[in-house]
């Protein structure tokens, strides 16, 4: 088969979905969606997997008038399957399976459990007498989902790989489906192409796709049998054999000439793969390799030989004659051998060939499973699933793949062209550092892979995107899983990573942002914090089933429950560390958060001893985290104002504001946007965060001198729930017209503010969920806003995001671009001194997270600022006006010390509506003062002027002076994994 096609039938999905190049979910953490991290309930059942299904019973020309689906234990003792269903979803279901059948009864040891499905006629015979009748389950016979369930509740799984979603014990996709293994298996034609899905063997590799062949012998409650398919043991006796070079066998073409037939060869092992799932090794003809000319080496000299039988008897250097049956897996040419035969013959081994990664797929062809030795630049793309399947995107160049949306649209006559030369760099420059195996080491079906210590990752050297990779041993290249590999020369793990481990990878991590080169007496940063909830699931009473569990069953982060993060107080220590580390780090003195939890949603939990707005409780207790480490009064929070969106319009996860009073104070009060249909998902519109200004000024300046900063959080790309919302085919992903017109409202909104505070200096800071060329970015920089992030990223290459690109073609990787951004008007650019994105979170593998705590028998979780979260934070200096004024604040002060005289306890920054600064005391008083007491409601004093004062608790009632300031807030967009 054509190997363009062999892409684009692998990558099907991600095309239809995603058209051209699209974005798909790849790097998240507690909240992800679906099912990168196991759950609980799937251990019992462990070991009986789906073993046949026959689904066009009752068809013209039907071998049986009924449909069924066969389980197989493939285990040594009987299995009870009370409890356990058989489910059906239809191919493009993304809900709850269109029907189920409850299982009972025992499935012996090596036995067979027939479950006798429904009928589409009266043609074909009757079934053997099957173990439970569930004629209301009926599949389609060409394309859908069957998933054998913990549960007997109707599942509705994340559509894509199901491997890592404990609660499906096995699951079979087949044809045009959207949920499977790995890849959807090869389904019938039509209903009277009258085969049977068949697993060979009973082997599970966790891949539909290589798992399942057709077959036209049904065979209901017994084995299979394969007639073909993914890796058949041919008869021996079949054909004659004939004698072939390997350069022979492997032909000009991406396609043998010998397919099917049986040949005997001889070669040099330069690969052995005995356990992992590759069973076979790869063999090269003596003396090839090295100084390779790619324009005239047609054929390769290397070979894959299937052959799981002498695996572990060979070595690297053995000389064998092999014979066998010729046959192209899913791309890659191999030998399924019958026989393997060590020679004495003295032959000169093969050495790595040296090339640059080749420029096409014929050249990359003529080096097919020979050893090489990669010469050029390589650096790393993608970690995603490094902690899943053991792999490392990299590009074949200095720098990783950019989403392409970063440079441009889709067709779009200006940018088109951009958008176009970052699409064909996949094509010219991926390929995937691998670790010789095929393990899933998130499948909670097989325990042994979790207990199997991650390969490439390590906290001492970390594999970073962006890193320069050098390969320090050589490596096989081949094809598997729809790209081309550089495999190491045995399975590769944690354990033998010093003897195995092909490469070295040069570490970019950095203890601080480059605070030298952001400059400015006060920095402005933002920060996406990954659903900090100080609410854990365990405390809203949702069931231990929708936890994400670690390898030993334990819950550590909640799904589909009314709160997000942390499962329970354990796992959110642990997720706080990491926010605390990161956010003392950044050097910044006002923060924007996002995804901070709204505690005033009915499931937050709060003491009745917090004396605070409800609202503010969970950022309270970051603040509180805060101060423990930097010193009391280092950190205070901008408490909610009095006028609030209404709260069903608000979503769990708000925007908030964190300070240092020893450098700056507020002026006036919060402004909250609460009547834009585009934010409260209203006409059509997806729901957002509502945006959140507020005005700052540099400790001992001028309220005329105060800037303002609106924090943002867009509507993400993940979904839409009606036609406008739908991508728009430029790359942009779902929501973009909601995109467009929260920026549009964001920007009347600042206008409005501005004018009501008569500032001139404005900064829009956060989570947009848009990458630079996209509409709703380039309208804010219409507007006459610079975007800060993206100076940062034409200078440095550092961005906020990661996220897998797709071309048409097949070709798959990660891609950098940043979600998060820092915008500032023309008045405020004046005094920016510079800025600095912090790599510490999105180019880092999410095993390093909370929410991947004892995920590994390698648990690489630290209480450090490292994949604290998925988004990077951002952080921008300015040279404001009290630096310039005699006694002013020129400089930077350390943590926790304030600059002039103290305030007194319960005294706080000017607030418009009444409120002094939050403090970091959560469970006492509300509003604590810049020295860190815990206030009541007192009077402000840090901003010169007094504010109006709120209900006291213990406190005196003053009176009113409200002052003109210049409000300062963040933005920041929905997360791409949440909406």
């Amino acid at each position: 088969m054509d190997r363009f096609i062999k892409r684009i039938q692998g990558g099907l999905l991600a095309a239809s979905m995603l058209l051209a190049v699209a974005v798909i979910p790849v790097q998240t953490a507690a909240a992800d969606e679906g099912g990168s991290q196991p759950s609980a309930g799937a251990s019992s059942y462990a070991g009986v997997v789906i073993n046949e299904a026959y689904l066009s019973g009752g068809s013209k020309g039907a071998a049986y008038k009924n449909k069924f689906v066969e389980l197989y234990n493939t285990t040594d003792k009987d299995i009870d399957l009370t409890g356990s269903s058989l489910q059906y979803r239809s191919s493009a279901g993304t809900g709850a399976a269109n029907s189920s059948a409850d299982l009972a009864g025992t499935i012996k040891s090596k036995g067979y459990y027939l479950v006798k499905a429904g009928s589409n006629g009266d043609n074909g015979a009757d079934l053997p007498a099957a173990d439970v009748d569930a004629t209301g389950l009926n599949a389609s016979g060409t394309k859908g989902t069957l998933l054998f369930a913990a549960t007997t509740d109707k599942l509705s799984p994340a559509t894509g790989d199901t491997t890592a979603n404990a609660q499906i014990v096995d699951a079979l996709g087949y044809g045009a489906t959207n949920t499977f293994e790995k890849a959807a298996a090869t389904a019938p034609t039509s209903n009277t192409d009258v085969k049977s899905l068949d697993r060979t063997n009973g082997v599970d590799t966790n891949d539909n796709s290589k798992d399942f062949t057709l077959s036209a012998t049904i065979t209901p409650g017994k084995a299979n049998v394969t007639d073909g398919g993914s890796q058949p043991n041919p008869d021996p006796g079949t054909q004659p054999s004939e004698d072939k070079t390997i350069a022979e066998i492997q032909g000009d073409g991406d396609t043998s000439p010998y397919v099917d037939k049986t040949v005997t060869t001889k070669g040099v092992v330069t690969a052995t793969y005995p356990d992992g799932g590759f069973n076979g090794y790869t063999i090269q003809t003596p003396a090839t390799g090295g100084d390779v000319n790619l324009a005239t080496h047609k054929a390769s000299d290397g070979l894959f030989v299937y052959d799981g039988t002498n695996t572990r008897n060979l070595k690297a250097g053995d000389y064998v004659e092999v014979s066998g049956k010729v046959s192209e897996y899913y791309g890659l040419t191999e030998l399924n051998a019958t026989k393997a035969t060590k020679l004495n013959d003295k032959v000169a081994d093969p050495t790595p060939a040296k090339v640059a990664f080749p420029a096409n797929d014929t050249q990359r062809e003529s080096l097919e499973s020979m050893l090489v030795a990669p010469q050029g630049d390589y650096t790393v793309s993608d970690v995603y699933n490094t902690n899943k399947y053991g792999e490392v995107g990299l590009a074949a160049a200095k720098t990783p793949f950019l989403n392409p949306t970063v440079k441009g649209l889709k067709g779009d006559a200006k940018t088109g062209a951009a958008y176009q030369a970052e699409v064909d760099r996949l094509e010219s420059e991926s390929v995937t550092l691998d670790d010789g195996s095929s393990r899933n080491f998130l499948d909670t079906k097989y325990p042994d892979n979790a207990n199997t210590p991650l390969p490439y990752l390590s906290n001492d050297r970390p594999v970073r995107v962006g890193e320069k990779v050098t390969f320090d041993k050589p490596v096989v290249f081949d094809y598997r899983n729809n790209s081309w590999r550089f495999q190491p020369t045995t399975r590769l793990t944690g354990d033998n990573a010093k003897d195995v481990q092909p490469v070295t990878f040069s570490n970019t991590r950095t203890d601080t942002p480059d605070l030298k080169t952001v400059g400015g007496d006060v920095k402005l940063g933002t920060f996406n914090v990954l659903n900090y909830f100080s609410t854990t699931a365990d405390e809203t009473g949702c069931s231990t089933k929708n936890a994400y569990v670690d390898r030993a069953g334990n819950p550590v982060t909640a799904k589909n429950c009314d709160v997000r993060g942390a499962w329970d107080k354990t796992n959110m220590e642990r997720q706080r560390a990491k926010i605390v580390k990161a956010i003392n780090k950044l050097g910044a003195d006002v923060v924007s958060l996002e995804e901070i939890e709204n505690s005033a949603k009915a499931a937050s939990v709060v003491p009745d001893s917090f004396k605070g707005n409800r609202r503010d409780y969970a950022l309270s207790t970051l603040v509180d985290a805060l101060n423990a480490e930097a010193g009391a009064g280092t950190w205070a929070y901008v408490p909610s104002p009095k006028t609030l969106p209404a709260l069903d319009t608000e979503d769990v996860i708000r925007t908030a504001f964190i300070y240092k009073p020893a450098k700056v104070a507020t002026v006036g009060e919060t402004h909250i946007l609460t009547d834009s249909d585009a934010f409260n998902g209203k006409n059509g519109y997806e729901h957002g965060r509502q945006p959140d200004a507020q005005a700052f000024k540099a400790a001992g300046a001028a309220d005329s001198n105060a800037f303002l900063v609106v924090a943002n959080h867009f509507k993400s790309k993940g979904s839409a729930s009606n036609e406008q919302n739908q991508d728009p085919g430029d790359g942009s992903g779902n929501a973009d017209y909601t995109r467009q017109a929260q920026a549009d409202a964001l920007l009347k909104f600042t206008d409005s503010v501005r004018s009501e505070l008569g500032l001139e200096k404005v900064f829009l800071v956060g989570d947009f969920n848009a990458y630079y060329a996209e509409k709703p970015i380039q309208k804010i920089v219409g507007a006459g806003y610079t975007d800060l992030s993206e100076q940062v990223s034409e200078k440095t290459g550092k961005y906020t995001y990661a996220y897998t690109v797709t071309d048409d073609k097949g070709n798959t990787n990660g891609g950098v671009g940043s979600l998060d951004h820092i915008f500032a008007n023309a008045a405020a650019l004046k005094d920016v001194t510079g800025a600095d994105i912090w790599n510490i979170n999105s180019v880092e593998s999410v095993a390093l997270e909370y929410s991947r705590y004892n995920y590994n028998a390698k648990n690489l979780y630290v209480a450090d600022q490292f994949r604290a979260s998925d988004h990077d934070p951002v952080v921008v200096g300015l040279k404001t006006e009290a630096s310039q004024q005699p006694g002013g604040n020129g400089g930077e002060q350390p943590s926790g010390q304030q600059p002039n005289k103290p305030n007194k306890p319960g005294q706080g920054s000017v607030s418009g509506n009444g409120n002094g600064n939050a403090g970091s005391n959560a469970g006492t008083n509300a509003n604590a003062g810049a020295n860190g007491q815990s206030g009541a409601n007192g009077p402000a004093a840090s901003s010169g002027a007094l504010s109006k004062t709120g209900a006291a608790i213990g406190g005196i009632v003053l009176a009113v002076v409200v002052i003109l300031g210049i409000g300062f807030a963040s933005m920041r967009m929905a997360h791409r994994r949440r909406h």
